[in-house]
């Protein structure tokens, strides 16, 4: 029996969860599925630059979880770009600590009550209006 998969951190959502090439009715293309881990792999690795170290450290996995998952990723987005496949992310991820925030001025930690809109906080410790979400998404 298989040991469970180990959840993974995942930086944000992305804007778009469905790619496909131009001109091609989506009912006509093949679909390749990449999973968030395999998409926040390919945005650390190839988009923000950080070494494999960095990367598995970030996502909360070993460095060699972290290689086969960006491997997948690699060979997946290949596919889909070399045969004129469409690319769906799948959506299957959980939010943890959905309503924390960090000043970017202070640096305080604080969190936003539900209900309390986002864009009417300001930081309790300084009173800025710059702060950063600091959920996680765990895919698995």
């Amino acid at each position: 029996m298989p040991r469970r998969k180990k959840c993974r951190m995942i930086g944000e959502m992305p804007g778009v969860l469905f790619f496909k090439p131009r001109g091609i009715p989506t009912s006509d293309l093949e679909i390749v599925e990449l999973s968030m881990d395999e998409l926040e792999a390919i945005k650390l690795k190839d988009m923000v630059g950080l070494d494999q170290e960095e990367c598995a450290e970030k996502m909360g996995i070993s460095r060699p979880t972290f290689h086969r998952i960006l491997t997948k990723a690699r060979r997946k987005i290949a596919d889909a770009m070399i045969n004129g496949k469409a690319i769906k992310l799948d959506e299957n991820v959980k939010l943890i600590n959905a309503r924390r925030f960090r000043c970017r001025n202070c640096m305080h930690e604080f969190t936003i009550p539900h209900g309390r809109r986002v864009v009417d906080v300001t930081c309790p410790s300084c009173g800025s209006g710059e702060f950063e979400s600091l959920h996680k998404i765990v895919w698995g």
